[in-house]
């Protein structure tokens, strides 16, 4: 298994880890309906515009096989107004290959691109639900905010996290 920078041509695997992480990791937090209706065509289209950005940074994680099975992306969001910061934007792995050290492999190429860049604080937002909290609490994260969200009808409590040392997260990942 490998982690290597995304390309256009990952699109159509990062759509669909994208579509069945969710319907996995979210089944139970958001409704059925919406994660029944999510479309991989829609998410090919979303992941050829993010590919195309050049600020967003985007990696995946391959089985032995060579196809796509993880994927994690960071860029900084609008909404972000700190200085020297950035966002981890998502982490997905499709569920089979969760809880076998893919996750903390694109963690860590993530924070390695955070450093290149000098970025000295990076905050994620995620569902209280989500048990993917526990995984960035793991590598150091803070809770700095939670606030309600509406998201297919239904009103969810997301937390926003920071780490304030890019080094100390590459160092705990590293140990």
């Amino acid at each position: 298994m490998q982690i290597r920078k995304a390309n256009s041509d990952d699109v159509t695997g990062i759509a669909k880890v994208h579509v069945d992480s969710w319907r996995t990791t979210y089944k139970g937090i958001i409704p059925d309906d919406f994660l029944n209706n999510l479309s991989y065509e829609q998410r090919t289209e979303l992941w050829k515009e993010n590919i195309a950005r050049e600020d967003n940074y985007i990696v995946v994680a391959e089985n032995n096989e060579g196809q796509i099975i993880g994927f994690a992306d960071a860029w900084k969001r609008e909404s972000n107004i700190v200085k020297n910061s950035s966002d981890l934007t998502s982490i997905y792995l499709l569920e089979e290959f969760q809880g076998k050290g893919m996750g903390r492999k694109l963690l860590h190429e993530l924070f390695l691109h955070f450093k290149r860049l000098g970025i000295e604080k990076v905050f994620v937002e995620v569902l209280e639900e989500n048990k993917t909290r526990y995984f960035y609490e793991h590598y150091g994260a803070k809770l700095v905010e939670t606030k309600q969200i509406k998201l297919a009808g239904k009103t969810l409590s997301e937390l926003i996290y920071v780490w304030d040392d890019v080094d100390k997260v590459i160092e705990r990942i590293n140990s």
